[in-house]
């Protein structure tokens, strides 16, 4: 498939800074479940479109979560 000629892929924008998120927590699963591949691993920033300061606290909020098991680190 052949792209166009200067037009580039609209840049995605963080969810969080649309809805004004302070802060990102650990025990909801259902927003962070979104931010995970099917095989368990964090999207990085550039596929998910957080920013910076969200895309931290989303990765230190599974991490978090992982640790006392409300995510899975990997999946069978």
């Amino acid at each position: 498939m052949k792209r166009e000629r200067g037009r580039r892929p609209r840049k995605r924008v963080c969810s969080f800074c649309v809805d004004k998120v302070e802060s990102i927590d650990y025990k909801e699963t259902g927003k962070l479940r979104k931010f995970i591949t099917e095989r368990g691993k964090i999207l990085p920033r550039r596929i998910s479109g957080n920013c910076a300061k969200h895309q931290r606290q989303v990765t230190v909020a599974i991490k978090r979560a992982r640790s006392i098991a409300l995510l899975p680190y990997t999946v069978e």
